[in-house]
């Protein structure tokens, strides 16, 4: 008597069914740890243009700090200028990089012109997709963030940055 080989219907609902309940708890953890490595990257990338700004502002002291984050890349093969500094990638200077959208402003003009502050900001590209937190700095270089509880995609302002709470 010969007896069948292979598996039942049973036997393959029961994998199919284990298969998706592993599922259900791993793309959860999955999705927050991409959350969490954008929303790493973001404050990577505040530090970063932190930096660029204090460097601009030394190589362009008759501007003071960039007027737009545009100021700080510049397309390769890059030659510095006060319009394209050459200090952040283009990807960064396009404002969107990693899940993330940044903004970079100057603000406080002097009565020359040069300006002697800046803002930086960085929203989710699509909250609690790419990220769920918001982030800024200013000149004095203290990356502070939001909880968002809002679910903005729009990077903080200067007038809504000092409120936010120092990242430690």
């Amino acid at each position: 008597m010969k007896t069948a080989e292979g598996f039942t219907l049973t036997e393959l609902l029961i994998v199919i069914g284990l298969i998706l309940v592993v599922a259900a708890l791993v793309i959860p953890h999955f999705l927050h740890s991409k959350i969490a490595a954008n929303e790493a990257s973001a404050v990577s990338a505040i530090q970063t243009i932190n930096r660029a700004e204090i460097s601009y502002q030394s190589a362009y002291p008759t501007k003071g700090f960039a007027a737009k984050l545009a100021d700080l890349g510049g397309a390769k093969p890059c030659v510095p200028s006060a319009a394209s500094a050459c200090l952040i990638d283009n990807v960064l200077a396009g404002g969107t990089k990693n899940g993330y959208v940044f903004a970079s402003i100057g603000t406080t003009p002097a009565a020359n012109g040069v300006l002697m502050d800046y803002t930086v900001g960085a929203a989710p590209v699509e909250y609690n997709e790419t990220g769920v937190r918001l982030f800024c700095s200013t000149s004095n270089a203290v990356i502070r963030y939001s909880a968002n509880p809002r679910h903005g995609t729009t990077p903080p302002d200067p007038a809504q940055c000092p409120q936010e709470t120092p990242l430690e």
